[in-house]
């Protein structure tokens, strides 16, 4: 590991979170926008698992309870979200089964994964390379812009269906469950300090240059 480099948190600077002025945080408040000044988020590793655990508990159920329920003449279907992108694949739809797939399955268990993995970093159980930490939170952030893309297919195929006479659909359980776990997921991202992984990475210990030469006896 390459000697620390110098931060504003040794000077005793801190960036606005609201309009990212540099200040003294001894002022308390940004003299821009009157925001709250810190050094780093307060208790951000146990706040992001917290979250993170709250998402966990509400995942099972978001797949395991009815996202959507259909009546058809008089006939009551309960969709899961597994089982409707089973339908959708069976029936040939294989895009619309493939982004179900990636927006809720696949992109809330990497968000969960992702962000479990950036807490063991920051509180000293891993040591990967600075670059690998960069491109997992930048990946983190990628996916979170994806995360709602099911609960909007949902709710505008509820607002077209409903202008028919036939056909009645409505939000399940499984609907708020996976939700939850969305707002959940996007609030644990939001709570995490990445500067925590950098300020972890300083206090390991520097690694020799391999272009550094041993000096000869």
């Amino acid at each position: 590991m390459s000697a620390p480099y110098p931060k504003a948190a040794g000077q005793g600077l801190a960036a606005c979170d609201t309009c990212a002025k540099v200040s003294p945080v001894l002022l308390g408040r940004c003299p821009r926008c009157g925001s709250p000044l810190h050094l780093r988020k307060a208790a951000s590793i146990q706040n992001t698992m917290a979250l993170m655990i709250g998402a966990i508990a509400l995942y099972i159920p978001s797949h395991l309870l009815p996202i959507m329920t259909v009546v058809e003449l008089g006939d009551v279907t309960h969709n899961t979200i597994i089982g409707g992108m089973m339908r959708f694949w069976n029936t040939g739809a294989y895009p619309i089964a493939i982004v179900i797939f990636a927006a809720s399955i696949l992109i809330p268990l990497l968000k969960i994964v992702a962000l479990s993995w950036l807490c063991a970093a920051a509180a000293g159980w891993t040591h990967p390379s600075p670059t690998m930490l960069g491109r997992i939170y930048g990946f983190t952030e990628l996916l979170g812009r994806w995360s709602m893309v099911d609960i909007f297919v949902v709710g505008i195929l509820v607002s077209l269906v409903q202008l028919g006479n036939y056909m009645t659909i409505t939000p399940g359980p499984g609907a708020l469950a996976f939700a939850g776990v969305v707002m959940l997921t996007m609030l644990a991202a939001l709570s995490f300090e990445p500067r925590l992984l950098w300020d972890r990475l300083d206090e390991l210990p520097a690694e020799p240059s391999p272009h550094t030469t041993k000096p000869t006896s």
